[in-house]
């Protein structure tokens, strides 16, 4: 960057001239936008901007290969675009995500800035506009309404394939270790948050780690759609101004690009005026933020005390306390979890009335969706790998207590169904509770079942899997 930010550079635009700082590479569009929309604080994540210079560099080759551009103003392009996706111009992206619905500001801010890098490459002044024009080249064969609908399916695609499932792998990974570890403790089941019939610790834990892998597929369903990419319909989805081959010779050089298996949208109406993709998309991180929220809670119950609680769970130590109560270890990863999963619920809220708004031949709600998206991404795939580290990684069984809880519990009782009759093991339940006895003495107290029968038939880690029970039964 040259100059120093005192001082300015006047550039004229179809609107009339505007002062920019001296060393910046944005333009007069970019500049009037920053002014325009002092919105908020939120600004579009890096992996966003790194689609922004993926789909300026694919464009370019794609041009140049297809004779649009000649190689004198193409490859200047393709370096100054390459260079956003590698991180080198972030400090030039100054615009919030409460823009115009198309993006195009975005748009603008990176032909722009591409515009001018080139420029300078060739030994031209920032702000020339030539040899290399905004519009006339780096926008060649493209509108906002396409490119950044693109850029979105780009940013979104690889965060899910990059980022999400490979940090959901590692919390699969950490829930299945521990179900194999732990098959064999049996312990109390709940249902309604009460006693129930026996389960063993790898059940309730490989149940976790089913919801995971569920997530994941999930996630998996709805890249289809999300490597469609709408690139080629220009303003209204026609492809007005665009060489007939361009969308194909796009997708190419994306895939070159990135490794991931971009097609052309064969509508690009559909891709354009609607953002179905990503509704559908949100809709699978919603069932993750539900899943992981499920996850953590369980935890945090079985791991409550611990004294008063279940205390079935040993809660890792994290070296964080109350401030008043001396020695205390509270859930914190799973309340971190949970508050991610609470933070996209409410962005599936928004991506799913932003999805609505698709008019006619396009959705103006862009910018919101893309930021929601990504950040449910980003927070769901951190959580996913804090929560395994920091909490499954580290958990232990108190199994003095799952003992204790399980010899207490009265649903054990179920187990004499096949055998007496449910009103009679009813009776023996009542019996047990009331009188504060063991069921084998209330059942023997009732003259139901002789403590031999109880001994041979009640035996918990037989009542974990379906017919276990029934041999002699009737």
């Amino acid at each position: 960057m040259s100059g120093t930010p005192t001082e300015t550079r006047t550039e004229t635009d179809s609107l009339g001239t505007i002062e920019i700082e001296a060393g910046r590479y944005w333009g007069p569009q970019t500049e009037r936008a920053r002014r325009l929309f002092r919105i908020g604080t939120e600004r579009f994540p890096r992996i966003l901007i790194r689609a922004v210079g993926l789909q300026k560099q694919a464009a370019a080759e794609a041009n140049k290969a297809l004779g649009e551009l000649p190689p004198e103003i193409a490859d200047p392009v393709i370096a100054a675009a390459a260079e956003i996706a590698a991180g080198e111009r972030d400090a030039d992206f100054p615009l919030p995500v409460w823009q115009t619905g198309s993006g195009t500001q975005t748009n603008m801010n990176a032909n722009e800035v591409i515009s001018n890098r080139a420029n300078e490459m060739l030994g031209q002044p920032l702000g020339s506009r030539k040899p290399v024009h905004p519009n006339d080249h780096v926008n060649r064969g493209q509108s906002s309404n396409d490119s950044f609908p693109t850029m979105m399916h780009i940013a979104a695609t690889e965060a899910v394939e990059h980022r999400l499932i490979p940090a959901l792998e590692v919390l699969r990974a950490a829930l299945e270790k521990r179900a194999e570890e732990w098959g064999g403790i049996v312990k109390v089941g709940r249902t309604h948050l009460m006693d129930a019939v026996p389960v063993t610790l790898g059940q309730e834990f490989a149940a976790w780690a089913a919801q995971v892998a569920h997530g994941q597929d999930r996630l998996r369903a709805t890249l289809p759609r999300l490597r469609l990419l709408p690139q080629g319909g220009t303003a209204v989805g026609t492809g007005l101004n665009r060489h007939r081959d361009f969308d194909t010779a796009f997708c190419e050089r994306v895939r070159a690009l990135t490794g991931l298996d971009f097609q052309p949208n064969p509508n690009k109406f559909e891709g354009m005026g609607a953002e179905d993709s990503f509704v559908e998309l949100s809709g699978a991180l919603n069932t993750l933020a539900v899943s992981l929220t499920k996850i953590g809670n369980d935890i945090r119950l079985l791991g409550s005390g611990p004294r008063s609680g279940f205390s079935e769970l040993l809660i890792p130590a994290d070296g964080l306390s109350s401030s008043i109560m001396p020695g205390k270890t509270n859930p914190t990863q799973s309340e971190a979890l949970t508050m991610v999963a609470a933070q996209v619920m409410g962005n599936h809220t928004a991506i799913t009335v932003a999805g609505a708004q698709g008019h006619l031949e396009l959705n103006v709600f862009k910018p919101v969706i893309i930021n929601a998206t990504l950040q449910s991404v980003a927070l769901l795939a951190d959580a996913a790998e804090s929560f395994a580290h920091n909490m499954v990684d580290k958990l232990e069984p108190n199994r003095d207590r799952i003992a204790e809880n399980l010899a207490k519990s009265l649903m054990l009782v179920t187990v004499l169904n096949p055998r007496i009759g449910y009103d009679k093991a009813v009776q023996i339940g009542k019996k047990a509770l009331a009188e504060n006895l063991t069921l084998r003495d209330a059942a023997d107290r009732l003259g139901y079942v002789s403590p031999a029968d109880f001994d041979e038939w009640v035996k918990p880690e037989q009542m974990v899997s379906p017919g276990a029970t029934l041999a002699g039964a009737g």
